[in-house]
């Protein structure tokens, strides 16, 4: 994929389909380090050991639709081709954790891409479920979750024009705040 973003809107995807209420989507940059680790956690169905050892596999999909899955093994060779690391944890019944971590200073790093926007389309496109967004960058970070949103919204859902509207400005204005008032 072009952006890393498109690959966390794929993994999420996955939460949605095994039926996760919440979904936490934690991107955590260390300029000094070089590196970029975005971790997608949720409370869905979970995998057993086999799907986890398989998910990784382009031809293992759990979709009746088609006969592969590409998401995971993309980021996977995403994150390995730039050095970085990548992991999967799952529990049934519980959820999963999946962690990739990039090498920012690697020829073939992805472009993490417009992170607000996949975000704040994920939200929009799924008002039912709870996110949780955090963006570090070094010392600065900023935290978005949909629980304390609908705290003050009541019956106001959160694809409501005037809430979507919100959501993207609250996460741009943060986000420059973050890289010193510039966009990234």
């Amino acid at each position: 994929m072009r952006e890393l973003s498109l690959n966390v809107m794929d993994i999420a995807q996955n939460s949605v389909r095994a039926e996760a209420t919440w979904l936490a989507i934690r991107c955590v940059q260390d300029t000094a380090a070089q590196t970029l680790t975005i971790t997608l956690e949720d409370n869905g169905c979970g995998m057993s050991r086999e799907q986890i050892a398989s998910v990784t596999d382009p031809f293992f999909t759990t979709r009746t639709t088609r006969k592969v899955g590409l998401g995971v093994p993309l980021f996977k060779m995403a994150a390995e081709q730039t050095g970085g690391s990548f992991e999967i944890t799952s529990t049934p019944g519980k959820g999963t954790v999946t962690t990739a971590t990039f090498r920012t200073d690697h020829v073939d790093m992805t472009p993490l891409g417009d992170i607000n926007s996949t975000v704040s389309l994920l939200i929009n496109a799924n008002p039912e479920m709870d996110f949780v967004f955090e963006r570090k960058v070094d010392e600065k970070a900023f935290t978005l979750d949909t629980r304390q949103l609908r705290e003050v919204l009541g019956d106001v859902p959160l694809n409501n024009p005037e809430v979507a509207l919100w959501i993207s400005s609250f996460l741009e204005e943060n986000e420059k705040d973050l890289f010193g008032g510039k966009d990234q």
